[in-house]
């Protein structure tokens, strides 16, 4: 919400509304339907093109008065915004979470505003507004806000409202549910309120949820309106260091922590109150965007087509394919509607089928970078293993992936999404790794309050060996109590490997240091069958295609053989560990020394001089060790052998 110095503010993403199942019926194909495209909204809907009108001015009157008051923020959203207005209740159920006369759908690609042009007894902008905050907000945050902040925010703003004919704004009218929970129930300390996040009980459990977001909305209410002129300065500051990136913990230590107790009891007072103020705002002319309005009349296939799209948004998959395959049968060189269904199969797992539907909304050069982006992340989808992890990509498939992503990037440069995906490629063929940091930092600035971001980069910096950096960002993440528990959990398992990672650099150091002293070098592959014809410096050329069952290493009695994954080298100061994943199963086999070891490449992959390290991509083996015969074992066996084996061979 507002924040004095008009260019700060804060908030985050929403979390998504849940629909309610019901059966799916295509819309009656006697609607007629029409698109308005306005500067910063496209709508399409079903009710008559005034109404549909009315609902973008409100949306865009909205959206200036924020420019106007946060003159220094970011405004424009990466993510294109959808309305869908619905001409009644009757065609609105279908496609509304219960009772409601509106509701907002976040979404990586596109969200989607919904709401009925006929009116009842709720405001459909209510929910519509609080949501919108969050987006709009979000594009100018480094860092998760704090969660009570978040709230109480986007429900101030939720009561705008423009009178005088459009030349007035009122904002922070009290909200009468808030009030009556005020004066009902007892108020949550405010040291208690400030630690609530998204796992809170005060965030999800229904009986403690209604007075978080009530006193939410109060403190908010207090700090912008309230008769203190020190307090709103104390806001005003807070609210710059949330946004310079400073944790909401120490932020709150700066600005409010000798303070709390004070501003607790000027609460209770505030509350009491018999009244609150609103600010009211009047401009010198209509706040009137009709001029700007491009309207034209839909197809049904197109209908369809966005009505099919808008359950995939919102994740009910079983109700999708009936809208989509009615707006195909309409028009089978529909792009929306092959793209919307090949990103359905992406959900359910039928990459195959994905990839059809995608390759027919690209291939018809559209201009839409949404195929083209999903096209790549099918492709990339596609590479999952039965574990769910992605092991690399072919050459072929990652030129591909590049194309479209490039493609993606040219046609909507602002679209973070791509930039993300680009550099996860990059990351998985090791390959332009410079260029990925880069790509990600561009991501990061275009959508600085998607964390998962940080996740990528670090992974970037820690192939790229500045473990350092890495460390920084994963450390940042770990630290940041308001992120996504999801995200956290995968920066700590990260921020692990940089460790192990940065060990085995040491290791490794010192490997070869003895090595060198004792007059070994590094270890070359070889031609088990040529073994003789080395040259001076021991190495040979890996020759190309499978190999001969009789030129692998012979099984001797006492040894095992398994085919597997490898998947990193230990060089430690006394020997050397090899962790092989064979099945289900991880098997972590030692050797005295890489020189004893026979390790031979039957494949052009993997050739020249053979270190220590993670394997990135994991390379197809097959090992020969000597089981371990401890009762107790702390490895698996002695490795005796490897050969590096094409993934296709038997």
């Amino acid at each position: 919400m507002q924040a004095l110095k008009r260019n700060s503010f804060a908030t985050t993403l929403a979390c998504c509304l849940l629909f309610v199942a019901l059966a799916a019926t295509p819309a009656a194909a006697k609607d007629t339907w029409t698109k308005v495209r306005t500067k910063n909204f496209t709508l399409v809907g079903n009710a008559s093109e005034k109404d549909i009108r009315q609902v973008a001015t409100r949306l865009e009157q909205f959206r200036d008065v924020f420019s106007r008051l946060f003159t220094g923020a970011r405004l424009n959203s990466y993510i294109p915004t959808t309305v869908v207005v619905f001409k009644n209740f009757d065609s609105y159920k279908p496609f509304r979470p219960g009772d409601v006369a509106g509701y907002f759908q976040p979404g990586e690609d596109v969200n989607y505003i919904t709401l009925t042009a006929e009116r009842g007894v709720e405001n459909p902008y209510r929910t519509i507004f609080h949501e919108f905050v969050h987006l709009l907000v979000g594009n100018n945050m480094t860092t998760e806000p704090p969660t009570w902040f978040n709230e109480g925010l986007a429900e101030y703003y939720s009561t705008f409202e423009m009178r005088e004919g459009d030349k007035q704004v009122v904002l922070g009218l009290p909200i009468s549910n808030h009030v009556l929970n005020l004066r009902e129930q007892k108020l949550i300390p405010l040291q208690t309120l400030f630690a609530v996040d998204h796992s809170s009980p005060y965030y999800n459990e229904r009986d403690k949820r209604g007075v978080f977001y009530s006193q939410s909305w109060a403190l908010v209410h207090y700090f912008l309106m309230g008769e203190t002129e020190a307090r709103q300065q104390q806001f005003g500051r807070y609210l710059d260091l949330l946004s310079k990136g400073m944790s909401a913990e120490e932020s709150f230590k700066q600005v409010f922590a000798s303070e709390t107790q004070a501003i607790e009891k000027e609460l209770k007072k505030y509350i009491g109150q018999s009244s609150y103020r609103a600010r009211t705002v009047t401009f010198q002319q209509r706040l009137e965007f009709d001029s700007e309005m491009q309207a034209a009349p839909m197809s049904e296939a197109e209908a369809q087509a966005y009505l099919g799209d808008l359950l995939l948004h919102a994740h009910q998959l079983d109700r999708v394919e009936p809208y989509l395959q009615k707006a195909i049968s309409l028009d089978p060189n529909l792009p929306m509607a092959h793209t919307s269904l090949g990103m359905l199969r992406v959900r359910q797992g039928r990459f195959a089928d994905a990839k059809q539907y995608l390759e027919r909304a690209v291939g018809a050069n559209t201009q839409n970078y949404l195929a083209h982006y999903y096209y790549a992340f099918a492709l990339i989808q596609a590479q999952n293993d039965t574990t769910g992890m992605i092991q690399g990509f072919s050459p072929e498939t990652a030129a591909t992936v590049r194309t479209h992503l490039r493609r993606a990037i040219e046609l909507a440069p602002e679209f973070p999404e791509s930039y993300d995906k680009l550099a996860f490629v990059n990351l998985m063929t090791n390959e332009q790794l410079d260029e990925s940091v880069n790509l990600v930092k561009r991501a990061m600035a275009l959508a600085p309050g998607r964390e998962h971001y940080v996740l990528t980069l670090a992974q970037v910096q820690m192939r790229r060996k500045d473990f350092k950096g890495a460390r920084q960002l994963l450390e940042s993440l770990v630290n940041n109590a308001n992120a996504d528990a999801q995200l956290r959990s995968g920066a700590r398992s990260i921020l692990a490997s940089v460790e192990q990672m940065e060990k085995y650099e040491a290791d490794y150091k010192a490997y070869t240091e003895r090595a060198a002293k004792e007059g070994a070098g590094e270890p070359r592959l070889r031609r088990r069958d040529d073994a003789a014809q080395t040259d001076a410096g021991g190495a040979i050329e890996t020759p190309s295609g499978p190999p001969p069952v009789a030129s692998l290493r012979p099984r001797k009695e006492g040894e095992e053989q398994a085919r597997g994954m490898l998947m990193r080298v230990e060089c430690l100061p006394k020997g050397v560990v090899f962790h092989i994943k064979v099945g289900e199963r991880t098997l972590r086999l030692t050797g005295s020394d890489l020189q004893r070891i026979e390790i031979v490449s039957y494949t052009p992959d993997v050739s020249g001089e053979f270190s220590c390290g993670q394997r990135n991509p994991p390379n197809h083996v097959l090992v020969t060790f000597r089981p371990s015969t401890d009762a107790r074992p702390k490895t698996d066996g002695e490795i005796l052998a490897l050969d590096f084996v094409p993934q296709d061979w038997k």
